[in-house]
């Protein structure tokens, strides 16, 4: 199979690997995401968080960031749900 030249293109070293965008004007991550659906294999390119921002981490020491986290998820949970085809997902799994 040949490789996708959006790999070269964004700079990402394999499908499924986010990568920082810094110079991006608004979203703070590429991934090239791989994943089935009804048998097929697709490839879609998903930029997500927002620049600049910080997410509260795997382990918020703070009461506030932890509430921040909680609501994060509880506001996305539906999309994140939808699995590597969506940003929230890897909002999720990168920045929270």
């Amino acid at each position: 199979m040949a490789k996708d030249p959006r790999l070269k293109r964004f700079g990402l070293s394999g499908y499924n690997k986010p990568k920082r965008t810094p110079s991006h004007p608004s979203k703070s991550h590429v991934v090239l995401a791989r994943y089935k659906k009804g048998g097929r294999t697709l490839t879609k390119l998903i930029r997500f968080g927002q620049q600049g921002v910080r997410g509260a981490g795997k382990n918020p020491r703070t009461k506030a960031s932890r509430a921040r986290r909680a609501a994060f998820k509880a506001r996305h949970a539906k999309n994140i749900a939808k699995g590597r085809s969506s940003a929230a997902y890897w909002a999720n799994k990168v920045k929270w």
